[in-house]
C-alpha cells in the first residue's frame, strides 16, 4: 500500500497475530503492553485493542495515550471531520460508558465501519462494526505538533500547564551529568534517553556525542512539547482538579506517568493498577483537596525513601515534594477564595443589608425588653388610680391615710417620669425582635 499513514503500515505488519489458548501467550501481542509501559498486564487474555493501537502509533513515532482503555482515544489528537483511512475509530461496547473498542478505520458505508484492529475475534483482523456504535473519529498529530488530546478545560488547562511547567523547570534546573544519577545526562529534566526516543533515534555509541550536544542546546519549544506530550497529557492532568494536576504532573516527570498514577491511586485509596480511569477520578473528586494533597505528598516521600539512591539525592527529593505540595496547596486556597467571592446584584445587596437590621439568629424574649417594662410602669401609675376602685382596690385612700396626699402625688409623678425614661431608653437600644415564651405562674 502506498500513501497510507505510517501507523497503519505498522498495523498491517501485525495482521493475523492471534491469541494462544491455554497458559501460553503470543509474544507479539504481549510486546504491545510492554512498549507502552504495562508489562504487568502483558497477557493475551487482557483486552488489548488499545495496546495494539498505542504500539502501532508509537512505532511510527506518533504519540499515543499509553492507556489500555479504548475510550482514552475519544479525545486523542484532532477530530477527524470526515471518514479518512487510518483514522482512529472509538466504538462503544455495551451500555457501560467506560467500555469500548478502538481500531484504525479502513472503510465505511451508510451503516457499517470496517476497522483494522487488535483483539477482534482474539486476533489482529479487519472486521465490520455497526456505525451507530461510533463514539469518535480522531486523527493522530506528530510529536511537537498540536495537542495529542483535546483538553476539556481549554485555555484554563493551557494556563495551568504553563504554571506547572515553570515549576518543574525551576526544580529540575539546567544540565547535569551526575555519575550516581541512573537517568544519566539531563537538561531541564529531560534525559538523553528521553530526547532520543522523542526524536525517534536509537541511542548508540556512534550518536551519543551528537545527541548530547542536542540535549545541551535543546530549545524551549521542544522542551514544552516533550513535557506536554510525554507527561501532561498521558498522565490525564486535565481530568483532575488544578491543585491535583499540579502535583501529579511533577510526580509524572519524576516518577514516570505510570508511577505517578499509582501514587495518586494510593492517595485516594483506589485500586493501584497504574491506570487512571473512572474509579480513580471519582475518588479524586470525592476527597477533600487538602487531605488529598498531603496524602499524595506522603506517598511520594515513601517512594523516595525506598529508592537505592536516596542517600545521595534524598534531601533534594524531599525538598522538591515540600515545595510542590506547598504551591499546590496555594492553588487550592485560591480556588476556595474565588468560589466564596461572587458578584451580587443591587437587589441582592439591598436584601442582605435589610436582613442585617431586621433579623437576628437569637431573638430576645419580651420579658428582657426594657421598653416593655417602662411602658407597663407608666401605664400602671397613670391608669391604676382610675381603675382601682372599679376592681375593688382603693389605692388613693390607702396611700392618703398612710403617707398623705402630697407624698402620693410625688410618688406618682416620679414613677411616671421613670417609666417614660425607661420606654425611651429601651426603644433606642432595641436591636432584637421579640419572641413569645410560655410562662407558668403558680398561685
Amino acid at each position: 500500500m502506498t500513501g497510507q499513514p505510517p501507523w497503519l503500515a505498522e498495523a498491517w505488519r501485525e495482521y493475523g497475530q492471534r491469541e494462544i489458548a491455554g497458559n501460553r501467550h503470543n509474544s507479539r501481542i504481549t510486546s504491545f503492553f510492554k512498549e507502552l509501559g504495562h508489562e504487568k498486564f502483558a497477557r493475551d487474555e487482557t483486552a488489548w485493542c488499545a495496546a495494539f493501537v498505542g504500539a502501532c502509533l508509537e512505532r511510527s513515532e506518533y504519540p499515543s495515550t499509553r492507556s489500555l482503555m479504548a475510550r482514552s482515544y475519544a479525545s486523542y489528537g484532532n477530530e477527524s471531520q470526515s471518514e479518512n483511512i487510518g483514522a482512529v475509530a472509538v466504538l462503544s461496547r455495551g451500555s457501560n460508558p467506560a467500555l469500548g473498542h478502538v481500531g484504525f478505520l479502513l472503510g465505511w458505508s451508510d451503516d457499517r465501519l470496517w476497522l483494522l484492529g487488535g483483539n477482534q475475534s482474539n486476533a489482529v483482523t479487519v472486521a465490520p462494526f455497526d456505525r451507530d456504535r461510533l463514539v469518535a473519529l480522531r486523527w493522530p498529530t506528530a510529536r511537537g505538533g498540536e495537542n495529542q488530546r483535546a483538553d476539556t478545560t481549554g485555555s484554563t488547562s493551557d494556563s495551568l500547564f504553563e504554571t506547572a511547567l515553570e515549576h518543574v523547570l525551576e526544580i529540575e534546573g539546567g544540565f547535569t551529568d551526575d555519575p550516581h544519577d541512573p537517568g544519566g545526562p539531563t537538561n531541564k529534566g529531560i534525559t538523553l534517553a528521553t530526547l532520543a526516543a522523542w526524536r525517534g533515534i536509537s541511542l548508540s555509541k556512534a550518536n551519543t556525542s551528537e545527541l548530547l550536544n542536542a540535549l545541551k542546546t535543546i530549545s524551549p519549544d521542544e522542551v514544552r512539547a516533550i513535557y506536554r506530550q510525554k507527561y501532561w497529557l498521558p498522565a490525564s492532568c486535565s481530568a483532575v482538579p488544578d491543585p491535583v494536576a499540579f502535583i501529579h504532573f511533577d510526580a509524572a516527570v519524576n516518577h514516570g506517568v505510570t508511577g505517578a498514577a499509582r501514587l495518586l491511586q494510593q492517595a485516594v485509596e483506589a485500586d493501584v493498577d497504574g491506570e487512571i480511569g473512572p474509579q480513580t477520578l471519582k475518588k479524586v473528586q470525592a476527597m477533600v483537596l487538602s487531605r488529598l494533597l498531603e496524602r499524595y505528598a506522603d506517598a511520594r516521600r515513601r517512594k523516595y525513601r525506598s529508592l537505592p539512591h536516596f542517600w545521595r539525592f534524598g534531601r533534594g527529593w524531599l525538598r522538591r515534594v515540600d515545595t510542590t505540595v506547598s504551591r499546590a496547596s496555594s492553588l487550592a486556597r485560591n480556588l476556595k477564595s474565588q468560589s466564596k467571592t461572587s458578584p451580587k446584584t443591587d437587589k441582592q445587596e439591598g436584601t442582605q443589608n435589610m436582613s442585617t437590621t431586621t433579623k437576628s439568629e437569637n431573638p430576645k424574649w419580651w420579658g428582657q425588653s426594657m421598653t416593655i417594662w417602662g411602658a407597663m410602669m407608666t401605664a400602671a401609675v397613670a391608669i391604676l388610680p382610675t381603675i382601682g376602685p372599679v376592681i375593688g382596690l382603693d389605692l388613693n385612700a390607702t396611700l392618703v391615710r398612710e403617707l398623705g396626699e402630697q407624698l402620693v402625688a410625688f410618688v406618682q409623678a416620679l414613677a411616671a417620669l421613670a417609666g417614660t425614661a425607661m420606654t425611651i431608653y429601651g426603644r433606642t437600644r432595641a436591636v432584637q425582635p421579640l419572641v413569645r415564651r410560655d410562662v407558668v405562674v403558680k398561685i
